[in-house]
């Protein structure tokens, strides 16, 4: 069964709205293992109620912190480690979507970066990135950070407003297929994400690149 990632080029450029574009398309169970900032229940509990997802669906964090900052430091101020070893892979039968915490580069603890876990994960990766000015340099960047660790990048989703120029520098420069654009949405909901999903025709995109055959090439 199908099983990516959703890493971001930085700290709030929309990874949890792309997991739930996701998670609703692919009929996927959500888990984000690092969660710090729990104001409204954490990105679980956003995308679980803008879903309306069962539980089950929605996996519990490996950990959660209160405090909005790195992960590393969040568990520093509530004396603990995050501990590599208690985030692996959860056992599921059906497809699985995985949302990281912040950038590639992020520490989870003072020896461990987020990449790092990739890493161990060996999951393929959808990368999302900013359509705006400054990602180019943050995509480019973090391109290059997975490559180097042989990491599996299906491709970016941007969002935001769209932009004349950006995607194709990025296209071009990233070597790597734009997936899907999300621009600003006057009413997030499950229905709004159904509509992209359709209309950028995500479902063909999906199937061809998390086919087993497309894995080997």
């Amino acid at each position: 069964m199908p099983r990516l990632v959703v890493c971001g080029t930085d700290t709030d450029v929309g990874k949890t709205v792309v997991s739930a574009l996701l998670v609703q398309g692919l009929n996927a169970t959500y888990w984000k293992p690092v969660q710090s900032g729990l104001d409204g229940g954490g990105d679980r509990g956003r995308l679980s109620r803008l879903l309306d997802l069962p539980s089950n669906r929605c996996l519990p964090e490996a950990y959660a912190f209160q405090a909005a900052v790195s992960p590393h430091w969040a568990a520093e101020q509530e004396n603990c480690c995050i501990d590599p070893k208690q985030l692996a892979l959860p056992e599921i039968s059906g497809p699985l979507v995985v949302e990281t915490a912040g950038g590639l580069m992020v520490p989870l603890n003072r020896q461990w970066l987020q990449i790092d876990q990739l890493q161990r994960w060996q999951l393929p990766v959808v990368l999302v990135a900013r359509s705006s000015l400054g990602t180019l340099n943050h995509t480019l960047l973090s391109l290059e950070a997975l490559r180097s660790r042989k990491l599996r990048v299906l491709g970016l989703v941007l969002n935001g407003p769209l932009h004349r120029d950006n995607p194709l520098t990025l296209k071009q420069f990233g070597d790597v297929p734009i997936l899907a654009h999300l621009q600003p949405m006057a009413d997030l909901s499950a229905t709004a994400l159904a509509e992209q999903w359709h209309q950028q025709q995500l479902s063909i995109t999906f199937k061809r690149l998390l086919s087993p055959r497309s894995e080997t090439q």
